[in-house]
């Protein structure tokens, strides 16, 4: 199965309360698994990480149940994304450690994995995680 994951974070205030979300598409568009989490005060950046982060543990622990032969991670932060790709280096110390996570994490994906950066306007539902994960806070 080809899987799309949407993942997002976001503070109110940076730093501020924060939230992330995260959902998971399966390659007929359908809906097989979504989450979200309130986070504490965080800055945006980190919440953007974190949710990337649980995506990942949910990922590696459903590659075999689902038969994931592909995996897309979707995301509007292009900083996140451009970083993941290799394309930015990890300057900020306090996101330094959430980035060792996710690469240790990569390691553990056993099929192709790659990361596509996209406007705000589609990812949300993973949004609409994220604020509820906030409100919850």
């Amino acid at each position: 199965m080809k899987l799309s994951i949407y993942t997002d974070g976001g503070a109110r205030g940076n730093p501020g309360p924060a939230g992330c979300g995260f959902v998971c598409i399966d390659e007929n568009g359908l809906q097989i698994h979504q989450y979200s989490e309130f986070l504490g005060t965080k800055t945006n950046n980190e919440a953007e990480y974190i949710g990337l982060i649980t995506a990942l543990k949910w990922l590696i622990n459903n590659q075999t149940i689902h038969k994931i032969t592909k995996t897309t991670i979707f995301m509007d932060s292009q900083l996140i994304v451009r970083q993941m790709q290799g394309k930015y280096k990890v300057k900020a110390p306090n996101l330094k450690i959430y980035y060792q996570q996710a690469i240790t994490l990569l390691s553990k994906v056993v099929s192709p994995l790659n990361f596509q950066d996209i406007t705000r306007d589609k990812n949300n539902t993973a949004d609409a995680l994220a604020n509820q994960a906030m409100d919850r806070g």
